[in-house]
């Protein structure tokens, strides 16, 4: 028999490869280059977080707010003190199983924490119940402060609103969840942190189904 035959046999099909990650969602989304301004780096979560919401509407079981407290996470540890000092970054949202208001955890980066906050009760709760961002430079002094990590010294803490039905002809707004960041410094937080955090409140606001 000819060698040639042999010759002649097509080589194995390649190895399938390997499926895309849904919504191009890649790692690389929490990578922040040091040296960057405090602007530059909520301008990079905020980018990150609209190409992340893009086709994907659900808050928590396909997680929008878990990757978006990611991205704040490692935005905050890629800047200078105090705001590499955060400690804590992520969610309470509007818990529907209860008959009083209040927020249950939502996803977060940080230690364990409070699993259930009344409206009105510490920095969270203030917020939940005013509908106001609460920026709090020592939050010892903060009226019913709720020390769920005693290293936490200063807290900003940002309402999402959402615009509900319509009564009397009004749209109604509804508070759905907040945004809570504390830093292990005081004076943590400034205004273009409740600038940037507000915009970011927003966004969320209009690209989850809540």
């Amino acid at each position: 028999m000819s060698i040639d035959l042999y010759l002649d046999i097509p080589p194995p099909p390649p190895p399938p490869a390997s499926p895309a990650c849904t919504n191009h969602v890649h790692a690389d989304a929490s990578n922040f280059a040091n040296g960057v301004t405090k602007e530059e780096a909520y301008e990079q979560v905020l980018m990150q977080a609209e190409g992340l919401l893009d086709g994907q509407r659900n808050w928590v079981r396909l997680p929008n707010l878990a990757n978006t407290a990611s991205l704040l996470w490692h935005a905050y540890h890629s800047l200078p003190a105090p705001s590499n000092a955060v400690n804590w970054a992520g969610f309470y949202v509007l818990d529907p199983s209860s008959t009083k208001q209040s927020l249950i955890l939502g996803p977060f980066m940080g230690k364990v924490a409070c699993q259930q906050i009344p409206f009105g009760r510490g920095v969270c709760g203030a917020a939940a119940a005013t509908r106001q961002t609460q920026l709090v430079a020592d939050v010892d002094a903060f009226p019913g402060h709720i020390a769920c990590d005693g290293d936490s010294k200063s807290e900003v803490v940002v309402p999402i609103v959402i615009k509900g039905d319509k009564e009397g002809g009004k749209e109604e707004e509804k508070l759905v969840a907040i945004i809570d960041v504390d830093c292990a410094e005081k004076n943590g937080f400034d205004e273009v942190d409740r600038v940037w955090l507000e915009r970011l409140a927003e966004l969320l606001a209009g690209g989850c189904d809540w």
